[in-house]
């Protein structure tokens, strides 16, 4: 299967790394709370981001992708942009029941966008097999909450005293940033069309 692999899909690879790497890193703060973990965790995603930039257009320069081109895209793209925000999120903080709720709900959705992109992708592409637009925002947008995350942190506004504070809910604790990710999770798999870049 290795063989298989082209350019591309390296740097896919390269994507569900940075993403699976941001995870762990996140955990490692939460056992250490060592400041440089949850630092690593932050830097991986938007390195992750270029990496998912560049995989479509070196397979297009190179007019080369391998048949799991697309499922490993996708499942790279889980994980960099779907579970490792949630993970950050709940490292630095969202920790309450009705934040892991939400949490929950924005993997979730960004896990039903990409199958869905992937049982449409070829109903929306062009005579030259382009897809023209994306139907919801693409899963990667959620490296704005990612950021967000990252100037919270350095400014001191994560953990006990997260920005926005916290409400209790029916005896549940929920944080209003957490209603970001729930935003973004129903963006992703609304029918909105943006076009493709």
């Amino acid at each position: 299967m290795i063989r298989s692999f082209v350019a591309a899909d390296l740097l896919t690879l390269g994507n569900g790394f940075c993403g699976t790497g941001s995870v762990l890193a996140a955990m490692q703060y939460l056992v250490t709370l060592e400041s440089r973990w949850i630092v690593t965790a932050l830097a991986l995603l938007p390195i992750a981001l270029i990496l998912d930039f560049a995989d479509g257009r070196v397979a297009r320069w190179r007019r080369r992708s391998s048949f799991l081109g697309a499922d490993l895209d996708s499942l790279a793209d889980v994980v960099s942009f779907g579970l490792a925000p949630a993970a950050l999120g709940f490292a630095l903080g969202l920790r309450g029941a009705g934040d892991v709720v939400l949490l929950l709900y924005f993997v979730a959705c960004g896990i039903s966008r990409l199958a869905r992109f992937n049982a449409t992708a070829d109903a929306l592409s062009d005579e030259s097999g382009k897809v023209r637009y994306f139907e919801g925002t693409p899963i990667p947008t959620s490296v704005f909450i990612v950021l967000l995350l990252a100037a919270l942190h350095f400014t001191g506004r994560t953990g006990p005293q997260f920005w926005l504070g916290e409400w209790h809910i029916g005896g549940l604790l929920l944080h209003p940033f957490t209603l970001l990710y729930a935003i973004s999770g129903s963006a992703v798999i609304s029918t909105v069309r943006v076009p493709k870049i």
